[in-house]
C-alpha cells in the first residue's frame, strides 16, 4: 500500500466515524439567556391544545431569523441551526426575538431533534392535565435540557452528567 492510499484511507475513516458521531455539544445548546429568556404569548390551554394552533401562529421573518444568527454569532444558513423557539409555539411561545435561538441539529446528545421531542411531550402532558402550560414553559425556558432529563424515563445516558454539573 502507498502513502497516497494510506492517507486516503485514514481520511476516509476520520469523515466516517465525523458522520457516524455527531459533534460534542460545543455549539450553543442552551440559549444565553440574556438574549434569549423566553417569551410567550397571552395564550391559555385551550388555545394550545386546538388542532392547527401553531400553523396559525408561526410567523418568523427571515430578516428575524438573521439577527438571531447575527445575536449569536452563528453563520447563517449553514445547514447546521434552526432558529428555534425557546418556549415552542406549542406551548404558548412567541415568535419575539426574545424567544429565539440558534440551536444546532448535530450536537450530541442534546439538539433540536431531541428537544422536539421534550416540546411534544410537554405539550401532550399540559393538554391531558397532567402539568399546568405555566409550568411546562418555566421548565422549557429555564433548562429544557433538566426538563427533558425529568420527563424522559429512557433519557440519555449523559443525563447523570448534566445533572450532576447542576449541582456544583
Amino acid at each position: 500500500m502507498n502513502v497516497g492510499s494510506i492517507a486516503t484511507m485514514i481520511a476516509v475513516t476520520a469523515l466516517m466515524q465525523s458522520l457516524s458521531h455527531p459533534a460534542p455539544a460545543s455549539d450553543p445548546v442552551l440559549p444565553d439567556h440574556k438574549i434569549t429568556p423566553g417569551a410567550t404569548l397571552n395564550v391559555t390551554k385551550e388555545d394550545i391544545c386546538q388542532s392547527g394552533y401553531t400553523r396559525r401562529v408561526r410567523d418568523v421573518k427571515e430578516s428575524r431569523k438573521l439577527e438571531v444568527y447575527s445575536a449569536y454569532n452563528v453563520q447563517a444558513h449553514t445547514g447546521k441551526y434552526e432558529i428555534d423557539h425557546l418556549i415552542s409555539l406549542e406551548l404558548g411561545g412567541s415568535n419575539d426575538i426574545t424567544n429565539l435561538w440558534p440551536q444546532s441539529y448535530f450536537t450530541y446528545p442534546w439538539n433540536a431533534k431531541i428537544k422536539d421531542r421534550l416540546e411534544n411531550k410537554l405539550h401532550d402532558m399540559v393538554c391531558n392535565g397532567v402539568i399546568p402550560l405555566e409550568q411546562a414553559q418555566e421548565e422549557v425556558s429555564t433548562d429544557w435540557i433538566k426538563a427533558y432529563c425529568k420527563y424522559f424515563d429512557d433519557a440519555t445516558e449523559s443525563c447523570p452528567t448534566y445533572m450532576k454539573g447542576l449541582q456544583k
